[in-house]
Formats: structure tokens, sequence, C-alpha cells
């Protein structure tokens, strides 16, 4: 019998998940690219494929410039078209991305935004530092499938859980690092509810650096505000609250500001997540103008955050208050730079 939830879609399923669901299933990433080209970050890293621990790096941060393509695209869709004809721009404008993965990085340093201090690239540079080699599956890692979960594919979650389970299994893996909230929560929480006997250790890339923070020494080169924003999945799904600002005090000449009310678990939303800002793309804009408003309220110099999805919605929405004067940043690039 055909999976009715799933060909339901044109009735019931907002076209920029459906978008997404079958990326996922055909491709293993949520665009639908080239597995090649999202492992490109890590070339000339010496990562090994086969490792006991592996780095998992996740849609989120390998497709960033892409992701960031895209949802530019659907914030300039006509909401007459927003049916059928949707997920056909988006499948042709896909044919057009580029194949850079930028980093963000503001001024907060003298150096300059090499892949040394790129999210991924610079969560590596970390984990060595203290004194963790962890491996990467590169064009084999799987998708966590994590879209498809709440987009209420349920069944085919469970599928791809099953096959990515056994993809890391095949590689000889025993502990994930991951370092995308929404991945993480799918690999540490999701996946044992359907997988058999799945026998994993997963940790999010903070924990680690959190149990190890005395190994590291942070110095920023002058005196800097910084406000950090809680990303949902990190605060709400995984419990990770005060390890960034444990981390954040750590680091000599950071001070951090943050609103009085909207921090850890009552943080706002960007408005980003889950799917969200490819089904309502202009409500998803105002949310992350909200947030950006709240957290340049604080005086900050500049806005820390460690979600690649937050960091988008975070930047988007400083430039449409006072045109990204104020930089947003991920909480690993301001590690990597501060690391002495």
């Amino acid at each position: 019998m055909p999976d009715r939830g799933y060909r339901m879609q044109d009735d019931l399923v907002p076209p920029g998940l459906t978008y997404l669901a079958d990326n996922i299933r055909s491709h293993q990433n949520i665009l639908g690219v080239s597995k090649e080209q999202s492992a490109r970050w890590a070339h000339g890293l010496g990562l090994p494929e086969r490792a006991e621990t592996v780095f998992f790096a996740g849609c989120g941060y390998q497709y960033s410039a892409q992701l960031e393509k895209l949802m530019s695209l659907s914030r300039s869709v006509d909401r007459s078209v927003i049916g059928s004809e949707l997920p056909m721009r988006f499948a042709r404008f896909q044919k057009k991305l580029g194949l850079n993965l930028p980093g963000i990085y503001g001024n907060i340093t003298a150096r300059k935004a090499t892949a040394e201090v790129r999210p991924l690239a610079a969560a590596i540079a970390v984990l060595r530092k203290l004194g963790i080699e962890p491996g990467y599956l590169g064009e084999h890692e799987p998708c966590c499938g994590a879209p498809l979960n709440h987009a209420g594919f349920q069944k085919k979650f469970a599928e791809n859980a099953v096959k990515a389970h056994a993809t890391l299994k095949s590689y000889g893996v025993k502990e994930v690092i991951s370092i995308v909230p929404y991945c993480t929560n799918a690999l540490a929480a999701l996946f044992p509810q359907h997988v058999p006997g799945y026998d994993l250790k997963v940790s999010h890339f903070l924990t680690v650096l959190s149990e190890n923070l005395s190994s590291l020494k942070m110095r920023l080169p002058r005196p800097v505000k910084i406000a950090y924003h809680d990303p949902c999945q990190l605060v709400r799904f995984l419990d990770i609250v005060d390890e960034p600002r444990r981390v954040l005090r750590a680091i000599g000449n950071v001070e951090l500001v943050e609103p009085e009310w909207t921090k850890g678990a009552f943080a706002t939303c960007c408005g980003g997540g889950g799917g969200f800002e490819a089904v309502f793309p202009e409500l998803s804009s105002m949310l992350g103008v909200n947030r950006a408003r709240e957290l340049l309220e604080t005086g900050a110099d500049l806005i820390v955050t460690h979600c690649p999805g937050c960091v988008m919605q975070l930047q988007e929405g400083v430039k449409e208050l006072n045109g990204g004067a104020v930089p947003v940043m991920d909480l690993v690039e301001l590690i990597a730079a501060a690391m002495v």
C-alpha cells in the first residue's frame, strides 16, 4: 500500500516542505545537490573516513550559502504562486546555485576569513586543540532526515533513520560529535525511537567543548560586547543553555550582554528551523527582525549564536535594521579565532 501520508502532499503539505523531503529521499541532503560538493570544506584537513569517533557536519553548515540563496528566492516569490509553482521555481533555481561555501566572519579580529575559521573547519581545529582527532565520512555522510520528522513524514523518517544508522555502522562508527542542533537531536533522541538496538553515542560539539574547557586558552585582541542567541533546538530539545555561556565567559576581553528576559529557555525564536522559513518566508523574516532588534538593544558589538539557520536569520534581521553594522558570528568561529 502506498504511503498516503506522503502522496497526499499536493493537498496537505506545503510545497517548501515537499521540496526538502524529496531531496532528502533522493539525494540525502535537503537541497538535492552533490554530496561531493558538500564535503569540499574538509579537503586538505586530513580527516580519516573510517574512525570510531566521527564529526557529523550536517546539511545546515555544509549548504549554508545555498540555503541563504534559496531563502532569498522563497521570500521573493509572490504569494499568488505559492502553490505548485513554488517547488518548480526552487528546482530551477537550484541549478544556478554556486559551489563555494563562504564563511560568516565579522571584523572582530585582524584575521582574514579563511577556511580555518569557517564553522566546520573551525570546529575541527577546536577538537584537535582538545586532543580529539575525529573522522569524517565526507560524501558518504548520511542525512539525519530531521525535516521529514518535523513535516509529519514519520514512516519516511524511520526508514531514513535505519539506513543512516546502517551507513554509520558500516564505517565502524561508535561515537558521533555533531555540530548542527537539528541533526544532533535527530541522532541522539529520534533515531533510538526507530532503530532497533541503536547503540551510537551522540554528543553535541558544545557539550564536548564544555567538558574540556579547562584545556583551552582563549582571548580576543580587544574588548567586545557579545549578545548570545539561544537556538531553539539547542536550548529546548538538547537542554544546552549554560555551556555556550561558560565558553563565552572563558574568552578574555568578552563581556556577555543579554536581553533581560528573552534568553535561555525563554529566548525568542529567530523564525528559522523545521522548514518554517520555507513555508512562511515573510513571517519568518519578521521574526528574524524582531529577534535581531532584541539583541541589538543590548548594545552588543557582536551577535553570536550556534546554529546555521539562526546565523542566516539574524544576519538578515540585522541587515534590515541597520544595514548589517553589527556582525553575526557562529560561536565556533569565535572560539577558533580566540584560541591562543
